[in-house]
């Protein structure tokens, strides 16, 4: 299951810590008439899910619980496997994914009939919208999937994660809680409604 969105918010946000001829440069290669990409993977494309858990993990190891080290001694039946219980979602751009995640259906904390996790943005592509077309790829599948409430944990220390959740509709769930895979750091439940529940 593929859908298309237009391109959003591609010229606000672009990566802050790049140079500007790295930023004129990505945007000229995006173009006016560039699209996000949602894609719902099947067990046939655990490669294309693979790749770019790996890139996150290497990226931005801060925003997980597991590591890479973990992670990339895992076979294709191991990538195989994850989807027996979890729905997993790319975003790309020009043919390149550039962000991920994967739902859960479940009955959460917080009233969620879905866990969300593993989100990531590639960070040269943060402000495009990426994280935003993903959501309403949810929105548009809530009732079929059973993706109504969307609940999720983020570690209280990522604002910038805190903030893009709140742009999309999320909001605080409870106190925040210690983790148990990293000691001394806290995580902070969220949940959103589906616009189409």
């Amino acid at each position: 299951m593929i859908l298309k969105f237009d391109l959003i918010q591609k010229f606000r946000g672009i990566y802050k810590h790049s140079s500007p001829n790295a930023r004129l440069n990505l945007i000229m290669k995006l173009g006016s008439s560039s699209q996000i990409t949602v894609t719902l993977l099947t067990p046939d494309n655990w490669l294309r899910l693979k790749n770019i858990r790996l890139r996150a993990l290497i990226e931005n190891p801060e925003a997980f619980g597991p590591t890479y080290d973990e992670e990339s001694k895992l076979n294709e039946q191991g990538w195989r496997d994850r989807f027996k219980k979890e729905d997993y979602l790319i975003g790309s751009i020009e043919n390149e994914d550039v962000g991920t995640m994967y739902i859960e259906v479940l009955k959460g904390d917080h009233g969620a009939t879905c866990w969300i996790g593993g989100c990531w943005t590639d960070p040269k592509y943060r402000g495009f919208g990426v994280m935003k077309s993903m959501f309403e790829f949810i929105d548009l599948h809530s009732k079929e999937k059973g993706w109504q409430r969307q609940g999720l944990g983020v570690w209280v220390h990522n604002q910038g994660a805190i903030k893009a959740y709140e742009s999309i509709g999320f909001s605080v769930a409870g106190e925040k809680m210690a983790s148990t895979s990293r000691p001394g750091s806290y995580f902070q439940h969220m949940v959103r409604d589906s616009e189409f529940n």
